[in-house]
Parts: C-alpha cells; structure tokens; sequence
C-alpha cells in the first residue's frame, strides 16, 4: 500500500500497486462490516470519512504499518481474495507481558474513562498492526522491548513532514522524528500523551505497560464511546489516518473479540508486510523491525523500503504504452494543477469567542468553558478547522477526563469550543492556549485562575472545657467541624493561632502553644484541612507556666471563624471532710491548781 502522504504528497503519490490492492481486500473481507469496491478500495458500513487529522496529530505521525492480516481459520471467516498463507498459532496468539499490559490498560481506563468503553482488544489489534505485538513480545521482565523499534524518520521522502520535536531524545534523531515503541508514538504525541503504565514513575514509549496506557488515553480523549462503531472507527483513524489501516485494525479486533491466547514472551512472530513496501508480504525494512541504533541521518539516501512510493523526481510522465515521442521534442512538464486552499490555510488568527472571567474554586469545575473562534483576515468565521488547547503552567488542572490536550472541530460559526475544565487542588494563575492544528499563526491565551475552598462557618465537636495546670499538658484535643451554607466543608485549610486578647489578634508570646517537629513551641499553625467529612483535630496542646484565660483562634478562607477558651491554673486546694477532721480542744476556763494556789 502506500504511505501516507499529507493532501499535497497525495497528490503526486505513484498509483497504488496491484499486490497492495489485493492486500487492501483481504483486510476488507476480514473486517467486520467492511466491503471492497471494485478498484480495492475500502468502505464500512456507516460511510465514516478518513478522518481529517493531520500528520503531526495523529499517535503515529501516520507511520507506515504492519499488514498483516488474521488467520484464516478464524471463527467464521468472510470469504477472501487471494490466497495468503496462513499463519502457525504463534500468530494468532498475544505474548504474555504484552497482553497483561494490554488488559491493566483496560481496567484502568474503565476506571478514568469508564464512558469510554476500551476493550483491550482494540489495543491488541493496534498494536499488533503497529509493531507486531512489541517483535512477538520481546520485551523484558518490566515490558520494557529489547532494542527500540523505530520506524522510517518523517522527513517527508515518502513519508509526511515532522521535524523533531524532541532533540532525538526517544528516536535517536534530532533532525526528524520517528515513530518509536510498540505502540509507535511519534515524540510530540508522546510528549503529551505519554503515561506511566508499570508504576516505575517514569513514562517511556519503548515499555509496553506505559505504552498501551498512553494509546488508550489517546483513543479516549474526546468522550468517545468506543462501543459505538462511529465513534470507534473515528478514535482508529485519528490514531492513523488511513482508511486501509481502519480495516486492518478492525479486522484483528474482531479476531480477538472472537477468542485469542497468551503465549510465551518472544514467541510471536515478526511482523511482515508493510504499508510501505512494494510487494505486499515482503520483509520489513531494517528501521521498522528490531534495532537498538538510530535511524539514518537525514542526509543518508533512503532505501527502497523507506520511501517506495516517492513520485519520480524528474517529474516527467512514464507512459510506457503510450505513443513515441521524437527525441528531438521532449515532452512537456504537465502544469501542475491549481490547488485549493483548505478551510486551514485560510486561517489569519484566533479570536476570543466571548470566554471571560475563568474563575473557579479547588476542586470544582469552572463554570465557562473556553471557545475560540477561527477567522480569515477579513474577519470571516472558518469552518472545519481543528484548535489545539493546551493546559500550560505549574497547575493540576485539566480538562474533563485528567487530559491537559484536547482538539476541537470548529463548527460553521467558526467556532471551537473546549471540553469542560477542571479545577485542581493547587491554587493560583496558570493559562490555556488555543492554536491551530497544521498552521502556524499566533496561539490565544487564556487566563484561568484557582481560588481556595472556603468555609463560612466553624465549630467544634465536643463543649468540653479545655483546662491545664501550668507546665502541664491538656487532656482534649480540639476538634472543629467546617461547612458552607451548612453543607460540609471538605479540603478546606484551617489557621490556628494562639492570640493576644479577643481585641488583639496578634500572636501571644505566653501561655499556651503547640509543638512542632523538633519539639519547640509555636503559637500559629498552617497548612491544615478538614477531611471528607469537614472535620479537622489540632495536635495536643501544652502550657508554659504563666497562668490565665487565653484565646485559640481558628480561620478559614470565606470567613469562617471560631475562638476557643483555654483555661490555665494551678489545681484547687482539696476541701478537708468535717468528719473524719478532729475538733480543735476549746480553751479550759478553771483555773489551774497553781492560781489556786
């Protein structure tokens, strides 16, 4: 088949050879709902259009792809063109650190995205068309592949144009990049889409575990439910924009809906039959099987299985069945044809579409959502245009689904509006950018700002009094409870500070305090929240030596205010028991026998 080329390569691509076509009706034949024309094309039931996501925003870069097709003696198998030859069990397994990885993507998804509805077969069938199952699952104890797979370098010979985006840091290529990993993320999709599957806090295209996480947050990132053959057939082709790629997946995802099993690690068979090659079932070229060095540089002539179906570069029309021409009269150069600019390449800049005042508190979703709107130079609104929005800056906030990227369609007012944003637990500024997808014109900021919960009232749990001998300790702990219109308050940070006199707020140097790591006395504590249910109990409380009444005061943000009395004293003398006292003896009034005397 051929490469994928943006409009303009398409446009000068050599014709589609007979073996790729044949290749293209057997993937249709085993593809649910899915028929060949008479010429080899394909379409699906539903007509969905090859999806108009560009090189550079798709997962892969629309890298070339394995061909390979399910073995014939798949439950009920459609009838087929050509008589390929069918492949051992080996193919039709999943090797077992691969398919693990494949299934804790799933569960994990089902969990984030549970509207999404990612069976892990779909990432089985991806990922066999992208790499082959990592090689037939050589990969390491962690899922890490054994010496990176990378494809053909973009640099538009053959193939779409992407200049590196990542100092070669994944693809080992810091003039274009490369598609890398079972998975083939190109690095700028990476950069954003990349996740960390296996829990070893790093995120790495090459570990099958990070990899299939990342491919099903890809294929989930625009609310699309999976288990609706629209939405699915849509979520394939933006992760390869190519409709025999769409019947190739869809073909393996039915084979393994339909039952599959794990072999040993290392023991699938390599993939053969690239998109790329010119004689379908032929080997894999060198850049897109196993290899641990980087791609050739830029300056290196490619291959034959790299760029296949460059056009010539004479440009001169081979019509070898066509009539002489006289050697004294070359032919002429074909005008190139007029082309037509794309609702993209009308675009001159981004216009706010009315977004203001992008305020929300921790935790909550903020109630506007961000538009913008596409615009010729004139002033008219463009249609069918893709805007990028980004999340940038020191914040947790993301928009619906944990994704800091989404890509809107504008519709015919020119309009895109981003997935709703959600506010994370860290306050402050940070900013949202809207660009638009395959032209450069200046990005639209948008400032979102995340304000504290807050709490209009405190109490406390208990009315115990709060007493202590001086140098001593108290017994209770203070507890308070925090709401907002008498709803619990949770998350919600608390001050407490040991001050002066309800008149002075200042902090007390005397009296009672709390401890802090190292022991010492501190009189102000920060950084304390109330839990799920708004409670929050502050560490025990000692006293110096000086006696008195004292004031803890307790804050929060939205006005929420409490003081609690503490009372320091020595303790009360013990009151003698009148029955068990003896009585004084009362002075004797006879006079003693020396008076007498």
């Amino acid at each position: 088949m051929a490469a994928h080329f943006d409009r303009r390569l398409r446009k000068a691509a050599v014709t589609t050879t007979v073996a790729a076509v044949a290749v293209a009706a057997l993937s249709a034949s085993q593809a649910p709902d899915v028929t060949a024309d008479g010429n080899g094309r394909q379409t699906t039931a539903d007509n969905v259009p090859t999806s108009d996501t560009p090189s550079a925003e798709s997962a892969t870069g629309n890298s070339p792809y394995y061909t390979d097709l399910p073995p014939l003696n798949s439950p009920n198998p459609a009838p087929t063109t050509g008589t390929p030859t069918s492949p051992g069990s080996s193919e039709a397994g999943i090797p077992a650190t691969v398919l693990d990885a494949y299934k804790k993507a799933e569960s994990e998804l089902r969990r984030a995205k549970p509207g999404c509805n990612l069976p892990w077969q779909l990432l089985a069938a991806i990922g066999k068309v992208e790499s082959g199952q990592a090689r037939g699952g050589r990969v390491d104890a962690n899922g890490t592949t054994i010496g990176r797979i990378i494809g053909p370098q973009l640099d538009g010979n053959g193939f779409a144009l992407i200049k590196d985006t990542d100092n070669g840091a994944y693809d080992g290529n810091s003039s274009y990049d490369n598609a890398v990993g079972p998975m083939q993320f190109i690095p700028s999709t990476w950069a954003w889409a990349g996740r960390d599957g296996n829990g070893d806090g790093k995120d790495d295209p090459n570990n099958v575990y990070d990899a299939a996480l990342a491919a099903g947050h890809y294929l989930c990132r625009y609310d699309w439910n999976l288990s609706d053959q629209a939405d699915l057939n849509r979520a394939i082709l933006s992760y390869n924009n190519s409709q025999d790629y769409l019947n190739t997946v869809l073909s393996w995802l039915e084979h393994y809906r339909r039952g599959t099993h794990e072999i040993p690690d290392g023991t699938g068979s390599l993939p053969v039959g690239r998109s790329d090659d010119t004689n379908a079932g032929a080997s894999p070229s060198p850049g897109r099987t196993s290899t641990s060095t980087p791609p050739k540089s830029p300056g290196t002539t490619p291959g034959p299985s790299q760029s296949p179906s460059k056009p010539p570069t004479s440009g001169k029309p081979t019509d070898p069945g066509g009539p002489s021409t006289s050697p004294s009269t070359p032919p002429t150069d074909p005008a190139p044809p007029t082309e037509t600019p794309t609702p993209t390449d009308t675009v001159h800049h981004l216009e706010n579409a009315g977004t203001t005042g992008l305020t929300a508190t921790a935790g909550d979703t903020f109630a506007k959502k961000i538009s913008a709107r596409a615009e010729t130079k004139a002033g008219e609104a463009v249609g069918k245009v893709r805007v990028r929005f980004t999340v940038l800056g020191d914040t947790d906030a993301a928009f619906t689904g944990g994704d800091k990227v989404a890509a809107v369609t504008t519709n015919a007012s020119g309009v895109a509006v981003a997935p709703a944003l959600v506010a994370g637990e860290q306050t402050g500024e940070f900013t949202v950018r809207a660009t638009v997808i395959g032209r450069t014109v200046p990005g639209l900021d948008y400032k979102a700002t995340v304000t504290e919960r807050v709490a209009d009232t405190l109490t406390r749990t208990t009315e115990t009094e709060l007493t202590c001998t001086p140098g001593g300790e108290f017994a209770d702990p203070v507890e308070v409870k925090a709401t907002l219109k008498g709803a619990v308050a949770d998350k919600v940070a608390v001050t407490a500070t040991l001050i002066k006199s309800d008149a002075d707020p200042t902090e007390n140097d005397k009296g009672p305090y709390f401890k802090d790591a190292d022991g010492k006395a501190v009189r102000t504590l920060t950084g304390r929240k109330t839990d799920a249910k708004g409670l929050l109990q502050l560490p025990k409380l000692y006293a110096d030596d000086a006696e008195g009444t004292y004031v803890l005061r307790l804050t929060t943000p939205g006005g929420g205010t409490l003081d609690v009395t503490l009372t320091v004293a020595k303790a009360a003398e013990p009151t003698p028991d009148p029955s068990t006292d003896p009585s004084p003896t009362a002075p004797s009034t006879e006079p003693s026998d020396a008076s007498q005397a």
